[in-house]
């Protein structure tokens, strides 16, 4: 009898056993769709881990039966928040984790693209700089409902040491110099783009008058005919290989061009003295999303210390994430990739003032002014300013900086050479008629 309970005990744990992996490995894996950056994680690369396995790693191991469904992540990514927001709006895809900029989390936010997030599902939001959350670093969602800190930087020029004069730098007049002809980038956003302008002008990069607007628009104009290329995530190689000398652009992606630079190619940074844009980037849920739970989870996990801290090494931007800001060998990493780097992306508490012109803000010597993007829309009240900028966008984009002199002067070397060609076909043909 006694070895007949046995046997049917272990029966019993067998079946259950069964039972078990059965139910385990008849779990469906999920999607989860995940829109960043270009650049922005780190994957793998660099002795880094790769954050979006980690997550699937963790997520299947302790979550799976939770939820009911294992996770695979598919990540694809953006080159600016436009195309991002562009790709939402059209309803071509379905996201469920974004990280679009301050500016455009507001405007999404005002055009109920977004949802409010369960912080009970965030528990790590407590490693958020408060900063960055209700503080002074929070103009785009000042309720802290709808995001959560993933990087911030600011705006400054990148220069080649060995080719661009010391006298020249410091200001965004750089962008201007006709010395360095051809060998300049400049974005390929319409934000960033006007933002230079409006910033060398002192005027707000926020501003309702249209005419400070159009004034930039005849900056970027005049500038046209100096720039080689308008781009976004191309600037590394064309940076890093010395085939263009000058680029705006953000200051976590310097460290990243430096560190891969050719021998040859010294890049080196600065904040322009009149003043620039400090950005924060946070991650989101679209109301698009189809895995709410889920992505919830990623985000609760970007912010626990290895994967924060192995995305900070790779992205190479300031971090609003306390545990990886004050993380000895994070500092010694940052210090060992370049000997400012700390410096560059911590050392500046800007004067910040999203409306005011700038040039009419009084500083200290040394002290930086910054400004957020704030959401443009279209309201009766500023005149359908969106429409209107966008309008001035397209108008720069199709804007050809050749003199029309130029122009006429080919069309009429065009036109004699055909007329002489022609006028040779004839005769040709005349002749043969005859003999």
């Amino acid at each position: 009898m006694k070895r007949f309970v046995c046997f049917f005990l272990i029966f019993i744990l067998l079946a259950a056993s069964f039972s078990f992996t059965a139910s385990a490995k008849e779990l469906e894996t999920v999607t989860l769709n995940v829109y960043n950056w270009g650049q922005y994680i780190a994957d793998g690369e660099d002795d880094l881990p790769d954050t979006n396995e980690l997550f699937e790693e963790y997520f299947n191991e302790n979550l799976a039966e939770k939820y009911g469904y294992k996770i695979k992540v598919n990540y694809s990514t953006y080159p600016s928040n436009e195309d991002m927001y562009n790709k939402i709006v059209s309803g071509s895809a379905s996201f469920d984790v974004v990280v679009p900029s301050d500016y455009m989390i507001e405007r999404m936010i005002a055009e109920n693209l977004l949802l409010p997030l369960d912080f009970n599902k965030i528990p790590l939001i407590s490693n958020i700089d408060e900063r960055f959350k209700n503080g002074l670093y929070n103009t785009y969602d000042p309720d802290a409902k709808y995001s959560v800190p993933y990087t911030y930087s600011m705006v400054g020029i990148i220069y080649n040491e060995n080719v661009v004069d010391e006298e020249d730098i410091g200001s965004w007049d750089l962008l201007w110099n006709e010395k360095y002809d051809g060998k300049i980038l400049q974005f390929n956003n319409s934000r960033d783009a006007f933002g230079t302008a409006l910033y060398y002008l002192g005027y707000s990069v926020n501003t309702t008058d249209k005419a400070k607007w159009l004034e930039a628009l005849e900056l970027l104009k005049e500038q046209k005919h100096l720039v080689s290329a308008y781009v976004m995530d191309e600037i590394f190689d064309k940076m890093q290989n010395g085939s263009a000398h000058i680029a705006p652009y953000y200051s976590g992606d310097f460290l990243t061009m430096y560190d891969n630079a050719k021998e040859d190619v010294s890049l080196a940074f600065y904040y322009p003295k009149e003043g620039t844009n400090f950005f924060v980037d946070a991650m989101c849920i679209p109301k698009c999303a189809k895995n709410v739970d889920a992505a919830h989870e990623y985000i609760n996990f970007m912010l626990a210390p290895e994967p924060a801290i192995a995305n900070a090494e790779y992205i190479g931007y300031g971090c609003p994430n306390t545990v990886v800001r004050n993380d000895p060998e994070y500092i010694a990493y940052m210090e060992d990739w370049h000997e400012d780097a700390m410096d560059i992306l911590y050392g500046y508490e800007p004067i910040l003032s999203d409306y005011t012109d700038l040039k009419d803000i009084e500083t200290e010597d040394g002290a930086l002014k910054a400004s957020f993007y704030r959401a443009i829309i279209d309201t009766e009240e500023n005149g359908n300013l969106l429409s209107y900028t966008n309008g001035l966008w397209s108008d720069f984009k199709s804007y050809n900086s050749i003199e029309p002199w130029i122009i006429v002067a080919d069309v009429v070397i065009v036109g004699a050479l055909l007329f002489a060609v022609i006028f040779f076909i004839v005769r040709k043909k005349h002749r043969e008629k005859y003999y």
